[in-house]
């Protein structure tokens, strides 16, 4: 009995916000840097991660799409350099014909000489945006969509069912053509080409649409879109609490980047205030429709041990960068093998810990029914 208990209180699902709050640590610790062994490094941090705490839900599976994603981002990039880049570097690799641009598009070259150190600098850069494609896919895998929409203020929950939604769909659509394909292979249906779409999409459509149409019950019977009727007065006040919240915000993050003629001052007060009043908007927007929590998510000291290791991530490779700036790239005049500073390498570890330091995930409701569905089909 002692044992179950134990077992019991050790595995659980860890908060959603704790997720995404790591990953977003972590990709802002990426975007500082195009050191290619750090980036690797940051990478098999998330991917460990991944690897020890995600369940079997359809946006687990979903991760190594972001591969995909990340593979096509670095293709991307290498690319442009050839057609558009600005042509440096010495160790010239492949030289091809240069084509001038008309008078109005002057700097703007294409193709030309092709050097070694333009592909290394333009494949660490497409590698930098790639690790933190990786970041974000590590928090959708990890964390229940589902679960997190109930964190949103009820102002947003609409917008936010729709993000889920989007979210979810292209996991969910995977998911259903992976069923249907073993589907046809138990009934002996090995087919291919023109055939296998037309056998596959028809189920799917049929399936797609059987689930829009539960979803849609269930959320009419959980009262989703059910409004409070507001006065004319308030609902006034609150478009126009917003309004200049949104002015507000918009003007001083431009003084803060332009640096021009708004004070300083000027402009974090009006970044400030901005946000306090976008904030009394969305309070007032959210008196309109109210929602209940059923057992909300707990936060406690596994959520709070992995925020402090995305934070203490942040801080570490941004200490590591302003002590040691030519560690943060690529070293190309003339080329090397970067440097690996300590307190970056650090950093990194210490973003691989929740794959350690949080218990083991729990098999939720919805990972519970896409493992029925695989296994009855």
């Amino acid at each position: 009995m002692a044992r179950t208990l134990h077992a019991a209180s050790v595995v659980r699902s860890l908060h959603p916000g704790a997720w995404w709050a790591w990953a977003i640590c972590v990709a802002a610790a990426v975007s500082q840097i195009t050191n290619p062994l750090l980036l690797a490094l940051a990478m098999a941090a998330v991917i460990f991660v991944v690897l020890s705490r995600r369940t079997d839900a359809p946006w687990a599976r979903a991760f190594r799409w972001y591969f995909y994603l990340g593979a096509f981002v670095i293709a991307t990039r290498v690319v442009l350099y050839i057609l558009v880049g600005a042509k440096t570097g010495e160790t010239v690799l492949v030289r091809l014909p240069t084509i001038h641009m008309p008078g109005w598009a002057a700097g703007i070259q294409l193709l030309g000489p092709v050097s070694v150190e333009g592909l290394v600098v333009a494949f660490c850069e497409g590698l930098r945006l790639a690790a933190m494609f990786l970041c974000f896919g590590a928090a959708n895998a990890l964390a229940n969509p589902r679960r997190l929409l109930r964190l949103l203020p009820s102002a947003l929950r609409d917008v936010g069912t729709a993000v889920v939604v989007a979210v979810s769909v292209v996991p969910t659509l995977v998911l259903g053509v992976g069923r249907v394909t073993r589907a046809q292979q138990l009934r002996g249906d090995l087919r291919g080409g023109i055939h296998r779409i037309r056998r596959i999409g028809l189920p799917l459509m049929e399936e797609t649409l059987e689930r829009s149409l539960a979803l849609a019950a269930a959320m009419d019977s959980r009262g989703y879109g059910a409004l409070r009727e507001q006065s004319r007065t308030s609902r006034l006040t609150t478009g126009a609490v917003t309004f200049l919240g949104l002015i507000g915000v918009c003007v001083g993050l431009f003084g803060l980047l332009d640096q021009g003629d708004i004070p300083l001052r000027l402009s974090l007060g009006l970044l400030i205030g901005g946000l306090g009043l976008g904030v009394a908007g969305i309070a007032l927007a959210g008196r309109k429709n109210p929602v209940t929590i059923y057992r909300p998510d707990p936060w406690g000291v596994p959520e709070a041990l992995t925020l402090e290791c995305g934070l203490w991530t942040v801080a570490l490779v941004y200490a590591a960068v302003s002590l040691h700036p030519d560690a943060a790239s690529m070293p190309t005049e003339p080329l090397g093998v970067p440097a690996v500073p300590l307190l970056a390498l650090l950093g990194f570890l210490v973003a691989a810990l929740p794959g350690v330091l949080t218990p083991d995930p729990m098999l939720d409701r919805d990972s519970r029914g896409a493992r029925d569905e695989v296994v009855n089909a």
